[in-house]
């Protein structure tokens, strides 16, 4: 549950790639302030329709489905979805689906592999959002989810990821300020240490205490630091915030 209290009542959500860590963190805290929330998944339908039951049995409204969201027709029928379930409007987007794949140098890639990655981080974010659009109206938000790595490059093997998510942190600045005059808000949180999945599969452990130790709070942040992060930015709350990277590293990076 997070600590910040905003309305959502009425607002649709979509955020993808929401069936854990912080996609599912995000889901529970856009639910838990009124949106009815449609949380896409790849692989994860077990951890999604989890999810969705959880919400439901609260008394939110929620629905799980399953898309790649780099494939234009998946990403529509998702869409499609969206509208059968809760209507003709999506009024929050969170772009969260994306992830380093492997950790290769530039001589281990290949260029199915680059595009593979790249896919998944970026193409994801222009995919849904084109989609989306059309169902978004005035006060709409969109979040996208880029990364420490956009600012200081990435450890070892991201040099692919890296280059995704600094492309995110761009397009986030351009579509703000091309969605400007249809008053709909555009921005990205950076998250640097978070102990997630993402973590536990591609970073040792010494490396992820080391990285900790160097915060000004010293600690790995959470799924939730970052959610909270999310829910202001797609909140009234962040109302004269647009175009903005709001960075979540615990102090180790100031931009």
């Amino acid at each position: 549950m997070t600590d910040l209290q905003v309305s959502l009542a009425g607002k649709v959500a979509l955020v993808t790639g929401g069936a854990r860590d912080i996609g599912a963190a995000t889901v529970r805290s856009l639910a838990a302030n009124g949106a009815a929330v449609v949380i896409n998944y790849h692989s994860s339908a077990s951890q999604a329709t989890a999810l969705a039951a959880e919400i439901v049995a609260a008394g939110g409204r929620a629905l799980a489905v399953q898309a790649d969201v780099a494939d234009e027709r998946q990403v529509a029928a998702m869409v499609d979805a969206t509208r059968a379930a809760f209507g003709d409007r999506i009024d929050i987007l969170v772009n969260n689906a994306g992830g380093l794949v492997a950790r290769k140098s530039m001589e281990q890639m290949d260029t199915a592999f680059w595009r593979q990655v790249l896919d998944l981080n970026l193409t994801s974010v222009f995919t849904v959002t084109k989609a989306v659009l059309p169902l978004m109206g005035e006060g709409g938000t969109i979040v996208n989810l880029a990364s420490l790595a956009a600012r200081d490059g990435g450890g070892g093997g991201a040099l692919a990821y890296s280059a995704a998510k600094g492309a995110v942190m761009t397009l986030t600045r351009g579509l703000s300020k091309e969605l400007a005059p249809r008053r709909i808000r555009v921005n990205c949180v950076s998250p640097g240490m978070i102990n997630t999945t993402f973590h536990d599969t591609f970073t040792k452990p010494e490396i992820r205490q080391a990285v900790a130790g160097r915060t000004s709070v010293g600690r790995e942040g959470s799924s939730q630091d970052v959610a909270n992060a999310v829910l202001f930015l797609a909140s009234s709350a962040s109302a004269y915030v647009n175009g903005e990277s709001l960075e979540i590293n615990g102090g180790l990076y100031f931009v």
